[in-house]
């Protein structure tokens, strides 16, 4: 499903942005899933902040094949995609892959109660003919909104979806591998974490990540004054050394 990439028609003039989609209503959701937190998270991981990154990581806007498709398009929570002129979309506020030559390799949708139904049941349609490689879905609440916590799809050879298969560990915690991303969805006392089994640990939460920059300020604040004390002793030193030498 590969088709002219965006960065193609640039020659035509810049297209002008997509509209924002409807806000959703029920804000639940928002209690056990910080998006702007989670996306920055995994682009960081995914090296997607950097200028000139094709990797491109958000949330919220239209995805559809073609600009013709809105406003019944859907809009999912995150989007993920490799190879593609990540600035260039973000300028068009949205995924229409017509332009971007691809479809995304990764969707995820958070439950609310006004779209549940629909994420689990038609959208895995409408994601497996745009030929999104893995559709994924998160329900807080374990299940209460969506028919489980957690559960992925994988597209398989013959374009439709098949279930990641999904584990549940002796303290509770739910997961399954994504083969696009290269991590696992994890199920964590009602929040979505990501783990690299690569680095065997949780790649860090907002919180954590904030820890970890305080961390890590301090430490060049000690670096810097261990360095401006040296540079001290050895500047008394020096002028030691030329006064012995005058005596």
């Amino acid at each position: 499903m590969t088709t002219k990439p965006l960065s193609a028609q640039q020659d035509a003039g810049r297209l002008p942005p997509l509209p924002d989609p409807p806000r959703k209503s029920d804000m639940q959701e928002n209690i056990h899933f910080d998006r702007p937190a989670t996306m920055n998270t995994l682009a960081r991981h995914l090296d997607a902040l950097r200028d000139g990154a094709t990797t491109f990581v958000a949330g919220r806007g239209y995805l559809c094949v073609r600009r013709s498709d809105l406003p019944s398009c859907p809009y999912p929570d995150m989007i993920v995609a490799f190879g593609v002129p990540a600035s260039q979309i973000n300028e068009a506020n949205g995924y229409v892959v017509s332009e971007a030559g691809k479809p995304p390799d990764f969707v995820l949708e958070v439950a609310s109660s006004h779209t549940a139904e629909r994420d689990y049941t038609c959208k895995r349609g409408i994601y497996a003919g745009m030929g999104v490689t893995e559709y994924w879905r998160f329900d807080h609440s374990g299940g209460r909104h969506y028919d489980v916590a957690l559960a992925g799809d994988r597209l398989s050879d013959g374009g439709g979806y098949r279930p990641v298969e999904m584990f549940t560990e002796p303290d509770g915690v739910i997961w399954g591998y994504s083969e696009a991303l290269g991590l696992s969805l994890c199920w964590v006392n009602r929040d979505l974490r990501f783990w690299d089994r690569v680095q065997q640990r949780y790649l860090a939460d907002p919180s954590e990540l904030a820890g970890a920059l305080d961390v890590e300020r301090e430490a060049r604040a000690e670096e810097r004054d261990a360095r401006i004390a040296a540079e001290e002793r050895a500047r008394r030193l020096e002028e030691e050394l030329r006064r012995l030498r005058g005596g």
